[in-house]
């Protein structure tokens, strides 16, 4: 089932504020300078829908298509300094947090749908969703000289992304509205990654036996 036009667009925006912030919050944390700050920022909001898009061989780029979003982020770098200094001061690292978590839920449904709509399969399209919601993520943090946050944190991030996603396809296979089968794959993914992080949840390490 199709998200409606008005509701994926409403997503993808969403996705793109809250990654695009992330993205500035690591860039001003490495204080990078401007062209450091645009790339961190346009990485994170961009990279994981990139990553779908050439997957399943979809042109145009999604941002491309809707070069809005190409303004939306350049608006929020350029004026970074305006608003991010006060909002960080208000949040600490809640808002990063949040932004994550929230843009989390958002692309990985809407990665899903895509693909779904695409004609893949549910796994595949699962996996779609996983990716346009942690890529962004994984490319701010290399370009940001970091091990990628999904990776090292061991507090569940890319299986939010997977229950999300799961609850999505299920409701719809259940022929549940395709806004009700959204909404609920966005609260079950940013929900469950706020409450790994609140709660201290974590995945266990891999440790390869001593020869």
């Amino acid at each position: 089932m199709q998200l409606p036009s008005t509701l994926l667009i409403a997503f993808e925006v969403g996705g793109t504020v809250a990654f695009a912030t992330s993205g500035l919050i690591e860039a001003m944390r490495k204080r990078m300078d401007v062209v450091g700050v645009f790339s961190v920022a346009f990485a994170s909001a961009f990279g994981g829908g990139t990553v779908r898009d050439l997957l399943l061989d979809r042109r145009p780029l999604f941002w491309v298509e809707h070069e809005g979003y190409l303004w939306l982020v350049l608006a929020m770098a350029v004026t970074a300094p305006l608003w991010l200094s006060v909002a960080l001061r208000q949040t600490g690292a809640r808002l990063m947090v949040l932004a994550d978590a929230l843009g989390l839920g958002l692309f990985a449904i809407s990665g899903t749908s895509i693909a779904l709509t695409a004609g893949m399969s549910p796994l595949v399209s699962a996996l779609m969703g996983i990716a346009t919601a942690i890529v962004g993520g994984v490319a701010r943090d290399v370009l940001c000289n970091e091990v990628p946050h999904v990776y090292r944190d061991h507090r569940p991030y890319a299986l939010c992304a997977l229950a999300g996603s799961a609850v999505y396809l299920g409701l719809t296979a259940l022929q549940v509205g395709s806004g009700w089968a959204s909404l609920a794959g966005v609260v079950v993914a940013t929900g469950s990654r706020l409450l790994a992080v609140a709660l201290g949840w974590r995945l266990p390490g891999w440790r390869p036996r001593e020869p």
